[in-house]
């Protein structure tokens, strides 16, 4: 099983690389991949120091796997050619999510919707699989008519440079600003590029890709999507309406139930999710589960997951599972 992992040198590279190996992913060749000014870097692995190679070189040695996390303009321009030596692609970025013939998949709900001959896969937005991993299995329960999602999203969903102005401002040192305002004790509703119709593109996302996940044009979703000071993962308030008026303990034992989830909910000794706690963890966490007042047919939630992990790169990674299985 030869692997080929493009963008190993960024974050989620970097991540992707911890994972498989985590995983005790069948790795027999690595084959790390990034642009031409790492080329020679070196990664470790195992135990082991891996040089990086160029793009085209990892084409030419025909990886059986590819993990993608290079951006979209690249996904768009190398995926192609990855598959035409029959590399499975599996890419992180948005370029290829809402193609029409590529699965968008998310293991613990949709896999059946890779199909034999699929060989470019993609991996959804980091805030949409935490949500769709929740929204699934209460869909399938009750129906949902709706859901208004506000998110509250770590700087490393960003990337380095976030990381590094959250930390220049919190040692009163200026240096490279990758948002437009100071992210220290303060909150951007401003995920992404803005749209024409007054959303941003992370908000778009987000609900597109949740309708393609679970093959529901019914279902409405609305989104704000909010930047804060936080490293670990991203959190979601949910308001999720139902055709029917849904059970609370219901809710709770079937979430409990689901592979991949953790259910946090126990207000009275002050559990529920937190970034702190998810962060390095590979689970969804859902709690603070509780009746809409204002509508007999809602509830509310709190959902948190790692945005590195079960937001990029441990999905990856599970869906490269599912072609050695």
């Amino acid at each position: 099983m030869r692997v080929a992992v493009v963008g190993a040198t960024g974050m989620v590279g970097n991540v992707m690389l911890q994972v498989l190996a985590e995983r005790n992913f069948p790795v027999t060749e690595l084959i790390p991949a990034a642009s031409i000014r790492s080329v020679g870097k070196k990664v470790s692995f195992k135990g082991q120091e891996v040089e990086v190679v160029s793009i085209p070189d990892a084409v030419a040695a025909k990886p059986d796997i590819a993990l993608f996390s290079a951006g979209g303009d690249v996904s768009k321009a190398w995926a192609p050619k990855f598959a035409e030596v029959g590399t499975r692609v599996i890419d992180n970025s948005s370029a290829w999510r809402m193609e029409e013939g590529i699965p968008l998949v998310v293991p613990e709900i949709n896999a059946d919707a890779i199909g034999e001959n699929d060989m470019i896969i993609a991996n959804p937005n980091c805030s949409t699989i935490q949500l769709v991993m929740v929204l699934k299995p209460l869909h399938e329960r009750y129906g949902i008519r709706r859901a208004i999602v506000s998110t509250y999203q770590s700087i490393t969903g960003t990337g380095v440079k976030a990381v590094a102005q959250l930390e220049n401002e919190r040692k009163g040192e200026k240096g490279k600003m990758a948002y437009p305002y100071p992210i220290d004790k303060n909150c951007l509703p401003h995920c992404d590029v803005f749209t024409e119709n007054g959303y941003t593109k992370e908000e778009m996302k987000m609900t597109r890709e949740t309708v393609k996940i679970l093959q529901d044009n019914s279902v409405m979703v609305s989104a704000t999507a909010v930047r804060v000071p936080v490293q670990g993962g991203h959190s979601e308030s949910v308001n999720i309406e139902f055709n029917d008026a849904p059970s609370i303990p219901e809710i709770r034992q079937i979430l409990q139930n689901c592979s991949g989830i953790t259910l946090q909910d126990n207000p009275d000794v002050n559990l529920y999710p937190m970034p702190r706690f998810a962060e390095g963890k590979d689970d969804v966490f859902v709690g603070r589960i509780r009746q809409d007042y204002s509508n007999p047919n809602a509830v509310n939630c709190w959902i948190v997951a790692d945005n590195l992990r079960k937001g990029a790169a441990t999905n990856a990674v599970q869906i490269a599972e599912l072609f050695v299985k």
